[in-house]
């Protein structure tokens, strides 16, 4: 029996309005889902595909892998190039470090026989020696921070400092009455690579004792990095206490006003100064989102840190006193200026390196993970999800 003829036009209508939002949905942006454990991180753009549903995560090729004993430690003529592994740790830190070495050469370093760098301010046991020597094949280095790079400023007020460390310890402000931290940062940004251990050495992976590596890794990280041009390398994305880098920007623009030619074409200085997402940092920061590169995983190319932009830049803050004064730290103070002296394409997302520093992780979608969540971004309180910056680095930058 035939259908009316008034609901075969309904039917025709309703028919013509599903193929239209069939064919806008395809024509449509993808929708990223930022992986990390709260669902309502969504960033709009168009993106080949969403990271958590990679089936690898790897960098684009060249990928540089073990081939015959071409990663071989003894082999003179290796692959290897001018790189290492790079830890600043305390002797009475021995198990922990152990524990980071363990991860970091079950997943990756067992195959490609990179050398590890110890940094410490005293000097090394010999317990320390023998069980890091243990811990890998690859040849192992023992270096002392020079007395000058370690001591406390002689332009820095030391009346100021204790009533600065009064004023920010009532602020809470992590770790602001330890001396040693702020030597720490200050080594860690800008003297870590004047170390004469380093002279020849250009790529560095920073490792802190008490790390996690959740994936396995079967290339050339280093070669990786020089093969594609990047500069830096970076695991998690986060905002920093606002009360321990109130005036880093303002300095910083004191420094670009003498210095504008140093600012990059290309920069991501629109992640650097987003006022939207958390306005209450940034009205704290004076202009300054604090969305910083966390650099207890990094990995990069030395040479930024040698050129004569960031080494007047350092010295710059160095002379302001906020390493003491405040409690500038080495991630807020190397992304900054990666943010604003280099090119943006060059710094890179290792999404594919399953990581953890508590209490946040990078845990990708990756058969050759495990030991960690897929798409958890921590394991504290739930509140600590939204101090997760990758979302704006997404919207600003993009992801290679």
């Amino acid at each position: 029996m035939a259908l009316p003829k008034s609901i075969r036009i309904v039917a025709g209508v309703t028919l013509c309005i599903l193929f239209y939002m069939l064919a806008q949905i395809y024509k449509a942006p993808t929708e990223l889902t930022v992986p990390t454990s709260t669902p309502s991180q969504k960033i709009t753009g168009k993106w080949d595909h969403d990271p958590q549903l990679d089936p690898s995560g790897e960098p684009p090729e060249p990928l540089r892998r073990v081939e015959g004993n071409n990663y071989d430690p003894d082999n003179p003529n290796s692959a290897r190039i001018n790189a290492s592994l790079l830890a600043l740790v305390r002797n009475e830190e021995l198990e922990d470090m152990l524990k980071s070495m363990e991860d970091l050469e079950r997943t990756w370093n067992h195959k490609f026989n990179y050398p590890w760098t110890f940094f410490n301010d005293v000097d090394f046991t010999e317990e320390f020696k023998t069980k890091t020597r243990a811990a890998t094949k690859a040849e192992v280095r023992y270096e002392k921070v020079p007395k000058e790079h370690w001591d406390i400023p002689s332009w820095i007020n030391m009346d100021l400092f204790q009533e600065s460390v009064s004023l920010l310890t009532e602020e809470k402000v992590q770790y602001m009455d330890k001396i040693s931290y702020h030597q720490m940062c200050r080594w860690n940004s800008g003297l870590f690579s004047e170390h004469p251990a380093l002279a020849n050495t250009q790529y560095y992976w920073r490792v802190e004792p008490k790390v996690h590596f959740f994936c396995d890794i079967d290339y050339d990280v280093f070669r990786w990095m020089q093969d594609h041009n990047k500069t830096y390398g970076f695991n998690i994305n986060i905002y920093d206490s606002a009360e321990s880098v109130a005036t880093l920007w303002p300095e910083t623009q004191k420094f670009l006003a003498d210095h504008p030619e140093y600012v990059h074409p290309n920069n991501a200085r629109e992640w650097l100064e987003d006022d939207k997402r958390r306005p209450e940092h940034n009205a704290k920061a004076h202009g300054y989102s604090t969305c910083h590169f966390w650099s207890n995983f990094e990995i990069g190319d030395l040479s930024f840190w040698r050129s004569k932009k960031y080494r007047e830049y350092f010295d710059h803050l160095d002379r302001a006193g906020g390493f003491f004064y405040e409690r500038w730290g080495d991630a807020p103070v190397h992304s900054v200026a990666l943010g604003l002296f280099e090119d943006k394409s060059k710094i890179h997302w290792f999404r594919d390196i399953g990581y953890q520093h508590i209490p946040f992780f990078n845990c990708p979608n990756n058969p050759k993970c495990s030991g960690c969540v897929t798409g958890r971004f921590t394991d504290g309180a739930d509140w600590l999800n939204q101090e997760d910056c990758r979302p704006l680095w997404f919207k600003y930058v993009g992801m290679d």
